[in-house]
């Protein structure tokens, strides 16, 4: 999500898929039944919520799917192909670099074309990946071009989706020689895609807490933080069906990936306690760091890059992993199984994990890159600059939050990857929780 002072003035991010904005749910506060907040974070017991008594919604039948395409192996699929000379790339709003004062020039799109000769038709053109999945899956189950070779989907259902249908194309690991020297850890063999056999890391993020230390009074280091009385109506809240609810299984001590329906309500039910004790002003997706340095809320749920690039800005939030853990998501490139100019875009993916090259847009975006070698040459960039661009590059390569250290990224949990009856259950649950 992308990265200049613009993407990150308007959109701090490209928008996390919700089902709907929904504000604070404005209920009259019924008591928590002898439970206090803290009490039932440390123990487990549950919340009663204001709703207590109604039937939970139930969700509507799910309508029929037809059948999976075939999945096709890695020599079928590529056998015959050939470069075109050319490829069409969709991405997030703001998420690529851009030259100063031109915000329609991607100077790593230009290196990319002077050194292999192939054209990129770059369009912005993903706002919310559960719409634009919407627009692209009719082509896609007819077999037929959805008019990209390439495109950038964050782990979550959409992908699982994406992939499950057979509609990504099973990747050449020979054509990505630089991803396989160069990519951390952190996003080689992901659980969300095992053996990256389908996609490979564009950037990440840390979900985590954020803060105005002049405003809480106090330093603030845990999920419980954001369930104390003594905030209330000063707490940010993610209003999503993704990382609300799996940065809460976090907080209450359960790893999403092995989460269970039992779990999901147990987190649905504290949340919804937060909600009727009016601790949370309003629930957000991208628009969270204007009331941060307003102070109209204190503290917030918030993703890591938004907070460096306030920061920058002069905003003086700070940015914690909280002591029961964080989320770390990820932002990855995959190609679609018609793309028509497939070996040109696997020749980007590769092209990206240059050092050199993810160094470019680590300067650029200002969220994890998936290169971590590329902050030697962000500090050689840096040792040859001055003014306000030296010290913009000394922070990045210095920052935690683009380059995180390896204690940090051990407390981080992935996104629990859903089937289509699970979600079902987790977006009816979780939706109860921020629409009103």
């Amino acid at each position: 999500m992308p990265r200049t002072s613009a993407r990150r003035g308007a959109h701090r991010r490209p928008a996390r898929p919700a089902a709907g904005r929904g504000g604070l749910g404005r209920r009259e506060f019924l008591g928590l039944a002898g439970l206090g907040l803290s009490s039932a974070l440390a123990g487990g017991g549950a919340l009663l919520a204001a709703s207590c008594g109604k039937e939970r919604p139930v969700a509507p039948p799910l309508p029929p799917e037809p059948s999976p395409l075939p999945e096709r192996g890695v020599a079928e699929y590529w056998n015959g192909r050939t470069q075109a000379g050319h490829f069409d790339f969709a991405n997030w709003p703001l998420y690529i670099d851009t030259s100063p004062g031109r915000p329609d020039s991607h100077p790593t799109l230009d290196v990319f074309t002077s050194a292999t000769g192939i054209t990129v038709s770059y369009r912005e053109v993903i706002e919310n990946d559960e719409s634009f999945y919407a627009g692209i899956r009719p082509l896609l189950e007819a077999s037929r071009p959805t008019g990209y070779d390439l495109m950038v989907i964050p782990n979550g259902q959409v992908l699982a989706d994406l992939i499950r249908r057979n509609h990504l194309a099973p990747l050449d690991a020979g054509r990505l020689p630089a991803f396989l020297a160069n990519a951390d850890e952190s996003v080689a063999n992901p659980s969300y895609d095992p053996n990256n056999r389908f996609t490979v890391a564009w950037q990440s993020g840390i979900t985590g807490i954020a803060y105005d230390p002049n405003r809480t009074g106090r330093e603030i280091s845990s999920f419980r933080d954001l369930f104390d009385p003594a905030f209330a109506g000063r707490v940010g809240m993610f209003g999503d069906v993704r990382d609300l609810p799996n940065f809460t299984l976090v907080g209450m001590g359960i790893t999403p990936e092995a989460s269970t329906p039992a779990d999901w309500r147990k987190a649905a039910e504290l949340l919804r306690g937060q909600r009727d004790a009016r601790i949370v002003r309003d629930y957000y997706q991208q628009d969270y760091i204007e009331p941060l340095r307003k102070g109209d809320i204190w503290l917030s749920m918030a993703w890591s890059g938004d907070i460096f690039q306030a920061n920058s800005e002069g905003a003086g939030l700070r940015f914690v992993i909280p002591t029961e853990g964080g989320i770390l998501w990820t932002d990855s490139m995959c190609i679609p199984v018609t793309a028509p100019h497939p070996v040109d875009a696997i020749t980007f993916m590769n092209f990206v994990y240059q050092t050199d090259i993810a160094a470019k847009l680590a300067e650029g975006i200002n969220y994890i890159t998936p290169v971590p070698f590329s902050r030697d040459k962000i500090i050689r960039d840096a040792g040859t600059a001055s003014g306000p661009t030296q010290a913009q590059l000394v922070a990045t390569a210095d920052s935690p939050l683009v380059f995180p250290v390896r204690s940090d990224l051990s407390r981080l949990r992935r996104y629990r990857v859903l089937s289509r009856l699970e979600a079902v259950e987790w977006n009816s649950l979780f939706q109860s929780v921020y629409q009103p």
